[in-house]
């Protein structure tokens, strides 16, 4: 994908949210900060950036467009979508964990790679994360092949691109 200008760019590993853009060929900070490894990437792939980071980008700005509609409905399914990740009886590493199974068992390629991301910043290991990739296989059943051929990608993406 190559990169109109004024388009988003994400920090891989960021929990806050951090934008910039580009105007006229120069980088632009917005928000928080640019996580340089990304704009790095991007301009050594000639404009393009990779499957994650492009997922990661829209991510980002469609969550900016959507919060910024001031939806009282919507903002409160947002914040019951992070408090339920947040640290309580269980770590929140085990809840992203959980997070993923349920996506993949629900089909729902943007969430498996958001919950493998952060699964990954997590630390979780690969043999951890195949485990829960077969008990969503299991509970799921055949269907959820193609999204673990979809899970299987992602992981090795986001091993190559944090090494």
């Amino acid at each position: 994908m190559v990169w109109p200008e004024k388009s988003p760019i994400v920090g891989q590993r960021s929990r806050v949210l951090q934008t910039g853009y580009v105007h006229k060929g120069i980088v632009k900070k917005r928000s928080v900060g640019v996580n340089v490894y990304r704009l790095v990437e991007w301009a050594e792939n000639g404009g393009t950036m990779s499957r994650l980071g492009e997922f990661q980008a829209y991510r980002t700005r469609m969550n900016e467009r959507i919060l910024g509609m001031e939806r009282l409905g919507i903002k409160r399914s947002f914040n019951l979508d992070t408090t339920a990740y947040r640290e309580g009886a269980l770590q929140a590493r085990e809840k992203e964990l959980l997070g993923l199974a349920a996506s993949m068992v629900l089909r729902c390629n943007d969430c498996i790679d958001y919950h493998i991301l952060q699964c990954v910043e997590y630390g979780w290991t690969d043999a951890e994360l195949h485990e829960a990739f077969n008990v969503a296989l299991v509970v799921g059943g055949s269907i959820v092949i193609p999204h673990l051929r979809n899970a299987v990608e992602t992981l090795d993406l986001a091993r190559r691109e944090t090494a």
